[in-house]
């Protein structure tokens, strides 16, 4: 008896020690998880250049960033936007002030003289001035202070189009075409001058402030011009190509039997124009210095895109896999502990069944043994009491 009940206590003790191992082990796989958690929020909380280089170098990053959410990835595509406009500028203004250079000598040898007054150009001359794109800082340059038919007008902007680079001196309004950015822009006279307070001027005004220092106002001015214009038009453009970008990114997660929000593929596509939009300040900065058109510039631009979204969308399908088989050992590991507890609570419960039997055929013995020891003794006894009463009936 002792010896059984001191194997049923080893067992039980056996089969705490698991139960407790097991919940040790649930506590650090929580544990784990929790640490892990705090990891990706730490990760997750990246610098600007940081997720700079990841769009770059590191693709398997996208997810982690797409998902800090859609403001994060707006502000992080207005950020970079930012920096192209600034160097778009930078660009703009060194060309404006090899312009100015080469203007003030310009206008001192060759040009007709000319006056402003009141938002309106007047120059003594009656044709159009052209000068070649070979000639000129900006481009084909086209000066004509009569003409208002927009047709004219129109046929100008093609001409200069046609080159690449160009400005239009009209009699209201100056027109720029810069083959970095898409369409003209057109800057009235009343918003320039008006700005720092100019209401007229001639030739001679314009060769003294050329030639001063307050020309900086003027370099200012048409910095932040450029500056606001640059940033719109490249936000929009950016966020069109990114729109276009996550239907693509869409179509190959579709190709890919992989489910995700359209939130996230866009997020992601805005990542992926990381490459292209630093390659867009390179071509904008070379043609600063040297004029250099690049005709398949804009399919690269979206392609190089494209190869980056796709690879991020396969690296997450292979992730993807990856815990999926993670999980499915994980889910066979507790089966399997599950069969070995059931496997030991059956042992433990047929142990207990047999102790129950063994119990009971001792009791039935102990009961028999008693029922013997009392049948005899009531026997002794009985032949005690005949025997008392034999003499009694003798005597009598």
């Amino acid at each position: 008896m002792s010896e059984e009940k001191e194997e049923i206590k080893q067992d039980e003790k056996q089969n705490d020690k698991q139960l407790k191992d097991e919940k040790q082990n649930n506590k650090q796989l929580k544990d784990e998880k929790q640490n892990n958690e705090q990891l990706k929020d730490k990760k997750l909380k990246l610098g600007f250049f940081k997720k700079v280089w990841y769009s770059i170098i590191k693709i398997e990053k996208y997810p982690d960033m797409a998902a800090e959410g859609l403001g994060k990835s707006i502000s992080y595509l207005a950020k970079i936007v930012i920096i192209l406009a600034i160097v778009l500028c930078l660009g703009m203004m060194y060309q404006t002030y090899q312009l100015v250079q080469e203007g003030v000598t310009y206008l001192q040898n060759e040009f007709p003289d000319f006056s402003y007054q009141d938002g309106k150009l007047n120059i003594n001359s009656e044709d159009t001035i052209i000068i070649s794109d070979k000639d000129s800082v900006l481009g084909k340059t086209i000066i004509d202070a009569k003409t208002e038919d927009e047709k004219e007008i129109n046929k100008y902007i093609n001409e200069i189009e046609d080159v690449g680079n160009g400005i239009i001196i009209l009699k209201d309004k100056v027109i720029l075409k810069n083959q970095s950015v898409t369409g003209t822009i057109n800057y009235n006279y009343n918003e320039i001058f008006g700005q720092m307070g100019i209401t007229q001027f001639n030739k001679q005004d314009v060769i003294n402030y050329a030639n001063s220092y307050q020309i900086m106002n003027l370099y200012l001015s048409v910095f932040l011009t450029i500056f606001i214009y640059s940033f719109v038009m490249y936000f929009l453009t950016t966020i069109s190509n990114a729109v276009f970008l996550s239907l693509f990114g869409y179509l190959a997660t579709w190709v890919a039997k992989i489910k995700m929000r359209y939130v996230a593929i866009f997020n992601m596509s805005i990542y992926a124009l990381t490459l292209s939009i630093i390659l867009n300040m390179l071509y904008v900065a070379i043609n600063v210095f040297v004029e250099y058109n690049m005709e398949y510039f804009q399919v690269m631009y979206v392609a190089v895109a494209a190869i980056y979204l796709v690879a991020a969308i396969f690296l997450l399908k292979t992730e993807f896999i990856k815990k999926q088989e993670e999980l499915m050992k994980i889910v066979e590991a507790q089966e399997i502990v599950r069969k070995q507890l059931e496997e030991q609570e059956k042992e433990k419960e047929e142990k207990e069944r047999e102790q129950n039997k063994e119990t009971g055929k001792k009791e039935n013995k102990e009961e028999n043994k008693e029922g013997k020891t009392k049948g005899k003794e009531d026997k002794e006894k009985e032949g005690k009491d005949n025997q008392g009463e034999e003499p009694e009936g003798l005597n009598a």
